[in-house]
């Protein structure tokens, strides 16, 4: 009888128990609402679909609304399907430029090579010089020396000297030819010998004296 009675005992002690747990649910007993609060905030997230566009550090652009995004240096209008952004043909950088900023959405030049260089030296843009006394150059606005050799004309002469900063060659006794191993001057006939008399063909310096024989002065005998 003693053992009937302390099996239903334990059993009024169990039921509590039971009905206790039962009764405690999770819609009894809340969760505190600033918890539940910042366990949403890392869940839910504006959606600027349609509405507007964001850029990489995060600011909202309205529809229409033109904006730089941080990838690009280009500019960009938000439409509907998302960023519009602007595509130009950048003009080509020139060649000899020293200095190129990209600030802009096309990379810029903000300092050209303003000088040519030349045999080792340096000239300034439009600057004529003369390297040689034959050659004339100047320096163009594009870096680049561009330059012209004189043309000598045909010195009259088949003794032509060169003078000291002068690009041709002159004839300082005027024009001559060869007759034989001997130099005569145009434009008169000259007794080159006791039987010979020569000149010089005119314009035809390069050709030999034309030489024609006179009577030769000899010795007369008794």
């Amino acid at each position: 009888m003693a053992l009937h009675i302390h099996e239903a005992c334990m059993l009024l002690l169990v039921i509590p128990g039971l009905v206790a747990s039962a009764a405690i649910s999770h819609e009894d007993y809340p969760a505190d609402e600033g918890d539940q609060t910042s366990s949403n905030d890392n869940l839910i997230f504006d959606d600027y679909r349609g509405k507007g566009c964001v850029d990489d550090s995060g600011f909202v652009y309205k529809l229409g609304e033109r904006f730089f995004p941080g990838h690009s240096n280009c500019p960009c209008v938000c439409a509907l399907d998302g960023p519009v952004c602007d595509q130009p043909e950048c003009p080509k950088i020139h060649p000899k430029c020293t200095k190129v900023e990209h600030n802009g959405c096309c990379p810029e030049c903000k300092e050209v090579k303003n000088f040519c260089e030349y045999h080792g030296k340096n000239y300034k843009i439009l600057e004529e010089f003369k390297p040689s006394p034959c050659e004339w150059c100047r320096c163009e606005p594009s870096n680049e020396v561009h330059c012209v050799v004189a043309d000598c004309a045909v010195p009259e002469c088949v003794n032509p000297v060169y003078e000291p900063e002068q690009c041709c060659p002159v004839c300082k006794n005027g024009p001559n030819c060869f007759a034989g191993t001997t130099i005569i001057p145009a434009g008169i006939e000259v007794k080159v010998d006791e039987c010979n008399i020569c000149h010089c063909h005119n314009g035809d310096w390069w050709k030999p004296a034309q030489c024609s024989k006179r009577e030769c002065q000899g010795k007369q005998t008794v």
